[in-house]
């Protein structure tokens, strides 16, 4: 087992893999004490080399692994993603190129909506994968081979996940499918918040107008500092203080001292004078000037159409064996039920052809649904 702690050996293993097709790529981190994600290691494997990097180890470059990320003839395979792109995408500014999600791709052929590792690598190739460092402490040195192997099996077994649905959209023409999904984790944003963009985090249910602005900047405030300081929003203020402090705009540190939410001792520390700060910057925004919040329609879907929408999608998933989330939400029948012109991915691309162009004939009575036995059946009602 190869455990690479020196500049230069990355450098080599780097080199090596960009004469492959693919890398698969996994990591291990901590983020319970932090902001951001605190990489423990990076395991990645070839076809025919698989190694785990200590990105702890003492002077070690990351700059040639990140080069690799970018090298653009190897495509770089991840199981569920997102979370270790936000932590390259922190380190290095980039988003790794070409990328594949065995997870994305799993929904394709109906393996659930967020399929785990282990059991698709069970389904795909037979082989069980070890549970047992599961809670590891990466961040600890030094780790036993048990917990190394573990952490290889990541990047090791992946490659047969990767190459076992390769071949199923390779025969069955679905890479455009995986390819249109695959888009959204090009998006930059999708791994960064900006401080002024915090507040659409928090559940803004039932805010008056009055309350809105302060609301909003004394989450931008708890932003900005816990990027600084890098640590979690909570150890910062929770969300029900920010929702008092908003609702309550006081605008001194008795005031401030005197909320029930607000931690014993708090306006006294030096973080008292940035949050009343915030607080009074939010009531100086105009009203006109603060965002709409959005409200439930009054109107609502018809459940008899809604129902019958979701006996077509269960229809179209089994037939296609695809996930249902991957092809409709609870809110998207919702809104199709109530427009033809629904703003929503079951009208676009791919899933408008396997489950949107249906479900408008239906809704329209140009298809019906009837039963063959235990099996859902289309009718076709359309007159030439």
């Amino acid at each position: 087992m190869k455990v690479i702690t020196d500049t230069e050996e990355l450098k080599g293993f780097c080199e090596r893999a960009k004469s492959f097709d693919y890398v698969t790529v996994d990591t291990e981190f901590l983020r319970e004490k932090t902001y951001y994600a605190q990489l423990c290691l990076i395991q990645a494997a070839t076809t025919n080399e698989a190694v785990i990097i200590d990105p702890l180890a003492e002077g070690i470059d990351l700059a040639s692994f990140f080069e690799l990320m970018q090298h653009e003839a190897t495509v770089k395979v991840f199981h569920a993603a997102r979370q270790d792109l936000e932590i390259f995408v922190h380190l290095s500014g980039e988003i790794p190129k070409p990328l594949f999600d065995t997870q994305i791709a799993a929904m394709v052929f109906g393996f659930g909506d967020q399929v785990g590792y282990e059991p698709l690598v069970r389904d795909l190739t037979g082989h069980q994968v070890d549970k047992g460092s599961r809670f590891t402490d990466w961040s600890r040195r030094p780790l036993s081979d048990k917990q190394l192997t573990y952490a290889l099996g990541d990047v090791t077994h992946l490659r047969d996940v990767y190459e076992a649905l390769r071949k199923r959209l390779d025969e069955t023409g679905r890479s455009p499918w995986v390819e249109e999904e695959l888009q959204q984790l090009y998006d930059i944003e999708l791994y960064r918040t900006e401080p002024t963009e915090a507040w659409k985090r928090l559940k803004m249910r039932n805010v008056r107008p009055k309350e809105l602005g302060p609301l909003m900047k004394i989450a931008e405030w708890r932003e900005r500092e816990a990027q600084q300081r890098n640590v979690p929003r909570a150890r910062i203020i929770k969300d029900d203080v920010i929702f008092e402090v908003g609702r309550a705009r006081p605008g001194s540190v008795k005031e401030l001292g005197a909320l029930r939410s607000v931690p014993q001792g708090f306006e006294r520390s030096a973080m008292a004078k940035g949050l009343l700060e915030a607080v009074a910057e939010g009531i100086a925004i105009p009203h006109e000037e603060l965002p709409k919040l959005a409200t439930r329609s009054r109107e609502q879907a018809p459940p008899d159409v809604v129902d019958l929408l979701r006996v077509l999608l269960k229809r179209q998933c089994e037939k296609h064996e695809v996930a249902p989330k991957l092809l409709a939400s609870s809110s998207d029948l919702d809104a199709l039920a109530l427009s033809d012109q629904a703003d929503i991915p079951a009208l676009k691309g791919w899933r408008h052809e396997v489950f949107g162009e249906m479900a408008l004939r239906l809704k329209n009575g140009e298809l019906a649904l009837s039963l063959d036995g235990r099996r859902v059946k289309l009718v076709d009602h359309q007159t030439d």
